[in-house]
Formats: structure tokens, C-alpha cells, sequence
């Protein structure tokens, strides 16, 4: 049974017109009454009462009439869902991102995304750098967000942002009272260190800027990696820390954030992705991004 034909059908059972549904339809008369006379006997029974001098539905045409109409509605929905894949406009995104990338551009870049491809199913997913960045070589994510260097050669990156490094004081500090803190003048001071990943990120770009001022820092407390617990423990007065600039977005009470006298110094935020996994959603994404 062809589904042309059912569309032939619930024309002509709507209108109870030959005339009228071959109008409808832009098509001339005797054409439809053939495929109507074929679907008849492709069912194997009468779907329209001829004998009289208006047509109507048998018993059997009026119980066809509410499934042809759901087949052609689920045909209908099926073309759309398959051409929507096709153009990216349905489907599903994988997508990992270290914690801290939340408080940034990262939420501005879904918003749009979602905005763009309002049918496709967004999956996320918060990971260490080291899992995230494993998830998306395995093909579990499509795309991970975090801060590089990423050294593996299969997999594609993106420049998504660049934060400065600030210097997170608790409130009271004296240093705080300086629009601009030298990492000179507090050298002395214990620090919160975040944690050290396969992928460097974060704590590279925070030890390569202690290691630039000539600074040893005194570590009252490794390996933290939630910029959200760096900040907790910042406030309970246990050490300073560097941390991006995202980080203001959090608001913590008791904690002040200072710019480095030492330059300006930033952390970069980026994207990664298979090139050999790429689909039409994920170009979606990186066209929203810079190139």
C-alpha cells in the first residue's frame, strides 16, 4: 500500500468529492478515481458508497480514515526528524567542560546554541580535565571544554576564551585595599595551589606565572581543583590563591579578587573535538564560536 494513495484517500473522504479532492489535489479526476479504485483493491474492500449521487464512506472507509491520517502525520514527522539530522537541527551534543568553565562564556555559548538548534539534545556533562579530555578521544563526549594545552595530535582544538589571572585575598587583607596587588609583596603568604592534571591547564599557567615573579609559593593547600572550594578555603583565611577571572562571577562572600602587579597575565579556555567524529550539530556549535 502506498502512502500516496492514503493521502488520495483522506482528500477524497474529507471533500466526499472526486471533483473537489482532484482540485485540492491539482490533479485531474479520472487519475484519482484509479488510485482510489487500486487502494480498494489493494484492501480488499469498498471505501466509498457510489450508489448514490453524493459519495460516502462505507464502515470500512470511516475506520481507515483516523489511521490514514496517523500514518501520514507519522511519515510526515519522520521526514522532518530525518531532515532535521541532516541540517543539524535535531540530534544530540555530547559535551564535557571543566568545572570553572560554567562561570565564564561557556553558558552565553550554550544559550546561543540552544537558541540556533532549539530540537537538539544538549548532554552535559562536568569532568576533571584528565577524564574529560579521555571521554572525548573515546568518543563518549563530542566536544570538551577546558584549558589547554592539549598535546594529543587526534584531536582538534578551538580558542573559546581568554581570562586573566587575579588574586584572590580574604576579606580584610591588606593588600586588598591596593587596586593592583605585586605577587612581591605577598610572597610570604601561604597559598591554595589547584590540583595538577595529565593535562597542565590551570596549575601550568599558575606555576609558570609564580616561577616568572621568582616566587617559591608556601603551599598551605594542594591540589584543589573546584575554583568554587579554592575560594571557600581562600575565605576561611587558609592561603591566597590565583585564579581566573570567571571566578568573580561566584560572588564568595569574604574573598577579594585584585589584579597582578606582575603584568597582564591570562589563561586560555578552549575547545577539543575529534575531526573524525565531527557532526552537524557540533559544526553548529564551532560556528557560534571565533574562528
Amino acid at each position: 500500500m502506498r502512502y500516496r494513495r492514503l493521502g488520495y484517500f483522506v482528500a477524497v473522504a474529507e471533500e466526499l468529492s472526486f471533483t473537489r479532492a482532484a482540485q485540492r489535489l491539482h490533479m485531474a479526476q479520472p487519475p484519482l478515481s484509479q488510485q482510489i479504485a487500486l487502494l480498494e483493491r489493494e484492501i480488499g474492500t469498498p471505501l466509498f458508497d457510489r450508489s448514490r449521487r453524493s459519495i460516502r464512506l462505507t464502515a470500512a472507509g470511516a475506520a481507515l480514515l483516523p489511521e490514514a491520517r496517523r500514518l501520514l502525520g507519522d511519515l510526515d514527522e519522520t521526514v522532518r526528524m530525518v531532515r532535521g539530522i541532516g541540517e543539524g537541527t535535531v540530534g544530540r551534543l555530547a559535551v564535557g567542560f571543566v568545572p570553572s568553565a560554567i562561570n565564564g562564556v561557556l553558558p552565553d555559548l550554550l544559550r546561543r546554541f540552544r537558541a540556533a538548534h532549539p530540537a537538539v539534545e544538549l548532554g552535559l556533562r562536568e569532568m576533571t580535565p584528565d577524564a574529560l579530555l579521555r571521554a572525548v578521544q573515546e568518543r563518549r563526549l563530542d566536544v570538551g571544554v577546558l584549558y589547554p594545552p592539549v598535546g594529543e595530535p587526534d584531536l582538534a582544538q578551538r580558542h573559546l576564551a581568554s581570562e586573566e589571572l587575579l588574586l584572590a585575598l580574604p576579606e580584610g587583607h591588606p593588600a586588598g585595599a591596593a587596586g593592583a596587588v605585586a605577587l612581591a609583596d605577598v610572597a610570604d603568604e601561604p597559598f591554595v595551589l589547584p590540583a595538577r592534571h595529565d593535562v597542565p591547564g590551570l596549575h601550568a599557567a599558575i606555576t609558570a606565572l609564580f616561577a616568572e615573579a621568582g616566587i617559591a609559593p608556601r603551599v598551605a593547600q594542594r591540589g584543589v581543583w573546584l575554583v568554587q572550594t579554592v575560594l571557600g578555603l581562600v575565605a576561611a583565611g587558609i592561603g591566597l590563591a590565583v585564579v581566573p577571572s570567571s571566578a568573580a562571577t561566584l560572588r564568595r562572600q569574604g574573598v577579594v579578587l585584585r589584579s597582578l602587579d606582575e603584568g597582564n597575565h591570562h589563561v586560555e579556555l578552549a575547545v577539543i573535538w575529534r575531526p573524525d567524529s565531527i557532526s552537524t550539530p557540533l559544526e553548529g556549535l564551532l560556528d557560534l564560536m571565533e574562528p
